[in-house]
């Protein structure tokens, strides 16, 4: 595939970002480079040193942005409304399409200082780096929509935080992502009261992420919304993630996660389970995750507010609760690979399983992996106590996919717990020794092929 790019956020005007230049790091090392990722945008044909002049000194890739922009917005941080944000450590370096003609985004993180960095410094950890190279990739391997790590290159710098050991290494990654629209884009505008800038933006969300505008846009826009905040809630679940900052500068408008900081998986279906040592009253712990969704989406309601009556916007946010409920149906039964009836029966099936895991406080990737690989398929009565009613409801389902991949005869299934995440940085941290996260993610990604 050749690259094309694209410039389109061109089109919103410049009250919707600021030209930036990136930061002139002393190093460039390549850490991570993924190949799987840029072959989707035709990006994987660069050599060694326009890798690292596009994706660690920001050289403009062909027919695509000629300036970093630091894109603005607004948000609600744990619920308090903060319209002191923006890309601070960040921008959009470049649009182009990817294999499927969607537009793409291609952002950064730890590229430098912009006019909303306040008193940060910028920069990026290489630990956070690596944290979110292996979140993106469990959750890709998970059939979660996530964005993607595309590249990670160390840069030199030695930085202070006073949540890790200091000084601690640098980093400058790139994500590919479906969109950096944000659900504080448009909550900006309804503070600033830019009702043109508002039809503008809904023009082209709807333009270039869904396929159109509609009869009514505002009653397409947050119907999109609503569906996309429900299926993320759901996938996360499903998969058991937890974020760890449901900010609303946190959820971008396709519904793809990202932007990964303190987050976790789950070891069991533990509602009560939170990712941030920050967030005290468990507002985004496991549980409430559904909750964090449907509250940041009236939020963004509320900011189509000035240009949309309630009228319009009030049927999508009523039905919620449904699209979460059948999202998350499909979800635990796309993990369970059995085949949907497409009734009642689904729904039953997914509420046993829930309630199973819960009350048993199994461990989760040990239970997909016992089920998934056929341990368990004749039945989970004896698995722990507590399944018998999902072991009545599931033996109705017939199994929808193969357990031929060896990954089902290992001894144990992958997973990444944050201890496993600890090893693998205290390995780079102590001896530079990368072999850990490259095995890491070689295994994260088999387990994939296995799943898929």
């Amino acid at each position: 595939m050749t690259f094309r790019g694209e410039a389109r956020i061109l089109d919103l005007g410049p009250t919707f970002y600021d030209p930036v230049a990136p930061a002139d790091f002393p190093a460039t090392l390549v850490r991570f480079r993924n190949g799987r990722a840029a072959a989707e945008v035709g990006l994987d044909g660069l050599s060694d040193a326009d890798w690292v002049r596009h994706f660690g000194r920001f050289a403009p890739l062909p027919d695509s942005l000629a300036t970093p922009l630091a894109l603005r917005y607004h948000g609600h941080q744990f619920r308090a409304y903060n319209p002191d944000l923006g890309d601070g450590r960040g921008f959009l370096f470049a649009q182009c399409r990817d294999s499927r003609d969607r537009l793409m985004d291609l952002g950064t993180k730890g590229s430098g200082t912009t006019p909303w960095s306040r008193a940060g410094d910028g920069r990026l950890t290489l630990k956070g780096a690596v944290r979110e190279v292996l979140a993106t990739e469990m959750l890709q391997a998970l059939g979660i929509d996530t964005s993607r790590t595309l590249s990670v290159v160390e840069t030199g710098e030695n930085l202070h935080r006073g949540d890790e050991p200091s000084p601690t290494r640098s980093a400058v990654l790139v994500r590919l992502n479906h969109s950096h629209i944000r659900y504080g884009t448009f909550q900006r505008l309804a503070a600033l009261g830019l009702a043109d800038d508002m039809a503008r933006l809904t023009t082209y969300v709807l333009t270039h992420y869904f396929g159109g505008t509609g009869d009514d846009p505002y009653a397409v826009l947050i119907d999109h919304a609503v569906t996309n905040a429900a299926t993320q809630a759901a996938s996360m679940m499903a998969a058991g993630f937890v974020h760890g900052i449901l900010n609303t500068d946190n959820i971008n408008i396709t519904g793809e996660c990202f932007d990964y900081g303190p987050y976790r998986f789950a070891q069991s279906w533990d509602p009560d389970f939170t990712a941030a040592y920050f967030d005290h009253h468990g507002l985004y712990s496991f549980g409430r995750q559904p909750e964090a969704l449907q509250w940041n989406v009236f939020q963004l309601a509320g900011a189509l507010r000035l240009v949309a009556p309630v009228e319009v916007l009030r049927p999508a946010l009523e039905d919620f609760g449904s699209r979460y409920t059948t999202a998350l149906t499909a979800a635990l039964l796309r993990r369970l690979g059995v085949v949907p009836f497409g009734d009642a029966r689904d729904r039953s099936l997914a509420e046993a399983l829930v309630t199973a895991l819960e009350a048993s406080r199994a461990n989760l990737d040990r239970f997909w992996f016992d089920w998934r690989g056929g341990k368990l398929r004749g039945g989970a009565a004896d698995y722990n106590a507590g399944f018998e009613a999902f072991s009545v409801a599931v033996s109705a389902f017939t199994p929808a996919v193969a357990t031929t991949h060896d990954y089902w005869s290992d001894p144990a299934p992958c997973s990444l717990p944050i201890t496993e995440i600890e090893a693998v940085w205290a390995a780079i941290a102590e001896r530079d020794d990368w072999g850990p996260f490259t095995t890491k993610v070689a295994a994260i990604r088999r387990m994939g092929a296995a799943m898929a």
